[in-house]
């Protein structure tokens, strides 16, 4: 089959296009044929050889896919092929078939574009994981949303809304701010243009947020710590500064602060039947046009690595995705 290979840890450039066996299926697994796989930020630490996943090289990055069913396990019965599924599968999603365990892969709606569902698991699921188990947001809270126009961002921002809660918008640029304003959001900060401190004083009051969603880390987490309110849960999501943050847990003390890390593949582990719960509810928030999945951009295969420095340089408003097949 078709793959893109990572042969050597280095930039999205390392990157090669080349043939790969197709994987044995598994009794409990579900065999993909890919039709669009969504770029996140651990595939490219993944890559680089900075993530604490590291599989062997050469492996196939990618962990996010829709397609079809190309073939199911012996102990599968509820899927056919040709079933439309998604998958979070956390490697080898950037190939012409991937294999999943059957729990981790949904059938996705009919009215779903392709590409949406693609990368819709992987932001929504752990958006919800992470506002509903980890944070439980109760309706009138003050949500901020860090990285806020990012795919785990603005999935967190529409969730916290339909949640209920206040949601205030974080996002690195103007262009970004913007898209936050004609969106979900109640207010919007321009981080790079202003003190996130200051605005969300300005904003929330000198009480503070009750929930920080955090995928973004480094500076904006030392400062966001400092705006919760008395009792707030501070969610650390991911790192995409790429700095990971220390906590100075005298914080924690005076303000009753709870940091809460997000593990989506632990918790669909431990707690597989929350996780599916999850997942049927967003899809029936997505019926009920409660949550407006956005797609930055797509790229043909070939051209995974300019995916993947689209995500890298932060040029992409919602998921970057990679049309690998017709399926």
């Amino acid at each position: 089959m078709k793959a893109v290979l990572c042969r050597e840890h280095g930039p999205p450039e390392s990157l090669t296009i080349g043939k790969s066996e197709v994987p044995p299926l598994g009794p409990e697994e579900v065999r993909i044929k890919v039709g669009a796989c969504a770029i996140n930020f651990p595939d490219m630490l993944i890559v680089a050889g900075r993530h604490q996943m590291s599989p062997p090289l050469p492996f196939i990055p990618g962990g996010e896919v829709a397609g079809t069913v190309s073939a199911v396990g012996s102990d599968v019965s509820d899927l056919a092929c040709g079933d439309r599924v998604m998958a979070i599968t956390y490697l080898g999603g950037l190939a012409e078939f991937v294999n999943a365990p059957r729990s981790a892969v949904h059938p996705w709606p009919e009215d779903m574009p392709l590409e949406i569902a693609a990368g819709f698991a992987g932001a929504y699921a752990t958006a919800c994981h992470a506002l509903k188990q980890r944070a439980k947001l109760r309706a009138g809270q003050t949500l901020l949303v860090l990285g806020a126009a990012g795919g785990i961002g603005l999935a967190a921002v529409q969730l916290g809304k339909a949640m209920g809660a206040r949601v205030i918008a974080g996002a690195g640029s103007e262009e970004k701010a913007g898209f936050l304003r004609a969106g979900a959001a109640d207010a919007v900060i321009n981080y790079t243009a202003a003190d996130l401190r200051e605005e969300v004083r300005a904003i929330a009051g000198r009480r503070g947020v009750d929930v920080v969603c955090d995928p973004v880390g480094g500076d904006l987490f030392d400062q966001a710590v400092r705006c919760m309110a008395w009792g707030g849960r501070l969610v650390v999501v991911g790192f995409a500064s790429g700095r990971i943050p220390d906590f100075a847990v005298n914080l924690a003390l005076l303000k009753g602060t709870s940091v809460v890390g997000v593990n989506y593949a632990r918790f669909v582990e431990e707690q597989p039947d929350e996780a599916a719960n999850n997942i049927r509810e967003l899809f029936s928030m997505y019926a009920d046009n409660r949550l407006d999945p956005h797609v930055a951009r797509t790229f043909p295969i070939t051209e995974t690595a300019r995916a993947m420095n689209c995500l890298k340089n932060r040029d992409a408003i919602g998921k970057v995705i990679v049309r690998v097949s017709r399926s």
